[in-house]
């Protein structure tokens, strides 16, 4: 009896400390969408490496994320308009690929969004 005492304890307590000693906070789950891909200006040390400025609309702020693919294609250059499940931290924001796995990619800027009409 003693023993699933001192178990629940713990796991009380790891839970909150698990989450203090967590990279960084992400913010909930909630829908982005995928508003505009550019290439992203090639680096000298690795000119044929492939890179992409995404930017995300996550509600009310434009996100530009830094995007790498993994396997070299160029398939986020057909994404745009796309809706997806994002989490935002404060430098990165994750999702989940086809495959189930979590991605963070890093921010690189953010700022209000606002409709312009067309002139």
């Amino acid at each position: 009896m003693h023993n699933s005492k001192l178990l629940i304890y713990f796991l009380i307590l790891a839970v909150p400390l698990s989450s203090l000693l967590a990279d960084e906070h992400h913010s909930k789950w909630q829908v982005g969408t995928i508003m505009a891909v550019a290439p992203h200006p090639l680096n000298g040390n690795d000119p044929h490496a492939r890179k992409y400025d995404v930017s995300v609309k996550v509600n009310q702020i434009m996100y530009v994320v830094l995007f790498v693919p993994r396997d070299g294609l160029d398939t986020i250059t057909h994404r745009t308009g796309l809706d997806l499940l994002v989490s935002v931290g404060q430098k990165t924001m994750a999702f989940n690929d086809l495959l189930g796995r979590k991605v963070e990619l890093p921010i690189i800027s953010n700022r209000p969004f606002t409709l312009t009409a067309k002139q």
